[in-house]
């Protein structure tokens, strides 16, 4: 990923507030022919455990790809954060000069690591009860693994497959006109504000 100096994010609590806000990760593994794959899987990330915290998650027993990356293969998780489109026209050095173009902001974390398989129905188990009571966690009645009907979820545990990833490395850009003056910054943020965009609005200015 290219990423000039202006758009570099190392600050460890910065990278995490990304991954847990947007747990929703594209794991990128190779294939057996040399090529690619990408599945999108909500990840669980405890930043405490390893130099650069653990990812899990889990996958259908008919997904491929826990047998492809069996025994630590290396692979990428990319997570997406705030982005939004970014109009010259909120710019207002644009209305004097006209010399600003189109450009996209964003906020995005790679994770670089290795991948332990687990087929362990405990582990699988205890993943899907933190993701089901962390994304609950807002309802008014959370749903958790008790209400389902008995033996039902012990019939899902067997087409699941448990994934842990020890992160070797995490790597963030965050694109929010900082190399933009502070002027056209603003009327960008404001602009996206009134327009719905409130993550990428506040991670502007926050960023100003």
């Amino acid at each position: 990923m290219y990423i000039p100096a202006h758009f570099s994010v190392t600050d460890p609590e910065a990278l995490a507030r990304v991954v847990h806000t947007h747990p929703l990760g594209m794991l990128v593994t190779h294939q057996a022919d040399g090529g690619l794959d990408a599945d999108h899987i909500p990840f669980l990330f405890d930043a405490d455990e390893g130099p650069h915290g653990t990812l899990r998650a889990h996958v259908a027993r008919a997904n491929p790809v826990w047998q492809r990356c069996a025994g630590g293969a290396p692979v990428m998780v990319v997570f997406r954060g705030a982005e939004a489109y970014i109009s010259p026209s909120w710019y207002p050095s644009k209305h004097k000069a006209h010399r600003q173009v189109p450009t996209w902001n964003y906020e995005v974390v790679h994770a670089h690591g290795l991948l332990t398989v687990h087929e362990d129905a405990r582990f699988v188990r205890r993943v899907i009860a933190r993701l089901t009571q962390r994304h609950e966690a807002g309802e008014p009645l959370p749903w958790k693994m008790g209400d389902a009907a008995p033996g039902f979820v012990d019939e899902l545990l067997a087409h699941i497959v448990g994934i842990e990833i020890a992160v070797t490395s995490l790597v963030g850009k965050a694109k929010l006109s900082q190399n933009k003056a502070p002027r056209d910054r603003t009327g960008a943020a404001d602009a996206l504000q009134a327009r719905g965009h409130h993550a990428m609005a506040q991670a502007m200015q926050e960023a100003g």
